[in-house]
C-alpha cells in the first residue's frame, strides 16, 4: 500500500481510506460478522485511514471499529466526523459545534473507540450559529491537550475553509467527490491546494451509482435521493453505461473506473472506499493498480461529461446544510 500525505505539513496515510458508515447506517442492515472481516481485511491491505462518525448509528460505528482494531491501534489513523443531532427515531436534528459540545462529543467518542486520542477530528457541516473560528478553536484546544492530533472539516466552502485554517492549521477537508459531483473543482479545491490543505473524498462512487449498486429498501436513505429518482436515474443510468463501456474496454470494473479517476486527479486527494463487505473493498483495491492515460481520462470525460448528472447530490434539506454549496461557496 502506497502513501499520501494529508496536507501539506501534514501525516502520511494509506492511499485510500476506509468509510465504515454503511456498517452501522443509512444503506439498511449490515451483517457484523461481515463488516468487522472487511476492517480486519482493509487493515491487513495497508489501510490505515478508517473514516467513522459519532452520529454513524448513534455510536454504534464507533464501537464496532473499536473491537475491530483491539491489538492495532497504534498502526491506524482514525478520523470522526461530529456534530449531527439526532433523535431516538434516527431523524436528523441540525447540527451543534458550539466549544462545550465538542469536548463532550470528543470524550463520548474516545470512550466508544477505547482509545486516548483521535487522530483527526472534524466537524461534519458548518453549525451556522457557531462561527467557525469558536468550533476550530475549542479543538486547537483539545490538541494541545492531547486528545486530538490533527484538525479536519466536512463540507465547507472556501471562505469558511481560510477562515478555520487562519485559526489553526487544518489537515483535510472531507467532501464528497466524484466524476459526478465535481463542484470543488471551481474553487474549492484551488483553495485547498493553495493553502496546503488535503482531501478525503467520499461518495466516489456516488452511492453506487457508478457501480450500478440500487437503493435496498425504506430504510437505504437512497431511495430518497434526488439522482435515484424517476427521469434522473434514467438519464443517470445512459451515463453510467457510456462509462461501464469505457471500463470494459480499459478491462476494469465500473466502480475501479471510477476509484481509479479520483486517484489521478491529484496526489494530495485520498479516496474512501466505502465497503460494507470484503469481496467490495478487494474489488476496489483493485483499482489501485489501474494507469490512465491522457486518451483514457479523454474517454471517461466523454462518456460522463462534468455536470452531465440529473440531481442533486442530496434532498433538498440535505443540500441547506452544505455549506460546500451555497452560492459563492466554491
Amino acid at each position: 500500500m502506497r502513501t499520501r500525505q494529508l496536507g501539506r505539513n501534514g501525516p502520511a496515510v494509506s492511499m485510500v481510506g476506509l468509510g465504515c458508515m454503511g456498517m452501522s447506517d443509512f444503506y439498511g442492515p449490515a451483517d457484523r460478522a461481515e463488516s468487522l472481516a472487511t476492517i480486519h481485511a482493509a487493515t491487513e491491505a495497508g489501510i490505515t485511514l478508517l473514516d467513522t462518525g459519532d452520529f454513524y448509528g448513534m455510536g454504534h460505528n464507533e464501537m464496532l471499529l473499536a473491537e475491530a482494531i483491539q491489538g492495532r491501534r497504534d498502526k491506524l489513523f482514525i478520523q470522526v466526523k461530529f456534530g449531527a443531532q439526532r433523535s431516538p427515531d434516527g431523524a436528523f436534528l441540525g447540527y451543534d459545534a458550539r466549544p462545550n459540545a465538542i469536548k463532550t462529543s470528543l470524550a463520548y467518542s474516545l470512550k466508544r473507540l477505547g482509545t486516548d486520542h483521535i487522530d483527526l477530528y472534524q466537524p461534519s457541516r458548518l453549525d451556522p450559529t457557531v462561527p467557525i473560528e469558536e468550533t476550530v478553536g475549542a479543538i486547537a484546544e483539545m490538541v494541545k491537550a492531547g486528545y486530538v492530533r490533527h484538525i479536519g472539516l466536512s463540507e465547507m466552502g472556501a471562505a469558511t475553509i481560510r477562515k478555520a485554517h487562519a485559526t489553526h492549521p487544518i489537515a483535510e477537508l472531507q467532501i464528497e467527490y466524484s466524476l459526478v459531483s465535481r463542484g470543488i473543482e471551481a474553487e474549492i479545491l484551488p483553495t485547498l491546494r493553495e493553502l496546503g490543505i488535503g482531501m478525503t473524498a467520499y461518495g466516489v462512487l456516488s452511492r453506487g451509482l457508478l457501480s450500478g449498486s440500487a437503493p435496498t429498501g425504506p430504510k437505504d436513505f437512497r431511495a430518497l435521493s434526488p439522482r435515484f429518482q424517476g427521469e434522473n436515474l434514467a438519464r443517470n443510468q445512459k451515463l453510467v453505461e457510456a462509462l461501464a463501456k469505457v471500463a470494459q474496454r480499459l478491462r476494469v470494473t465500473p466502480a475501479q473506473i471510477a476509484i481509479a479517476w479520483v486517484l489521478h486527479q491529484g496526489s494530495d486527494i485520498v479516496p474512501l472506499i466505502g465497503a460494507r463487505k470484503r469481496t467490495q473493498l478487494a474489488e476496489s483495491l483493485q483499482a489501485l493498480e489501474v494507469r490512465l492515460e491522457a486518451n483514457d481520462l479523454a474517454q471517461i470525460e466523454a462518456a460522463m461529461p462534468k455536470g452531465a448528472v440529473a440531481g442533486d447530490r442530496y434532498p433538498e434539506i440535505g443540500m441547506r446544510h452544505l455549506d460546500s454549496e451555497r452560492k459563492g461557496a466554491g
